[in-house]
């Protein structure tokens, strides 16, 4: 199961992390696992080249670590919101194969 961590401050979203295999399929054939990645791939660019929000990073084991600056704005928030939707919908039809889960 792939597990999404939304980390909050002040009713705003902080960063998120990203841990574990869906297992849904086989590698290189999973759909859940390409909709998440392409997710949080999409949004951490984003971030950068449409908000110009230069989020803090890391990419290890699988997995994706990310934290924005404590300045990250409006457009920082409905961009990540937007993954967090994209994200949901996913879970909705995979429950067993993605959970998401806000600190």
């Amino acid at each position: 199961m792939i597990r999404v961590t939304l980390r909050k401050a002040d009713e705003a979203y902080a960063g998120f992390e990203i841990k574990g295999h869906a297992g849904f399929a086989a590698y290189g054939k999973d759909i859940v696992c390409a909709a998440v990645s392409v997710l949080s791939t999409a949004c951490v660019n984003a971030l950068e080249s449409v908000a110009g929000v230069k989020a803090r990073v890391v990419i290890q084991d699988g997995g994706m670590a990310v934290s924005l600056p404590e300045n990250a704005g409006h457009d920082a928030q409905v961009i990540l919101r937007s993954m967090v939707q994209g994200l949901r919908d996913v879970a909705e039809q995979y429950p067993k194969h993605l959970q998401l889960t806000e600190k």
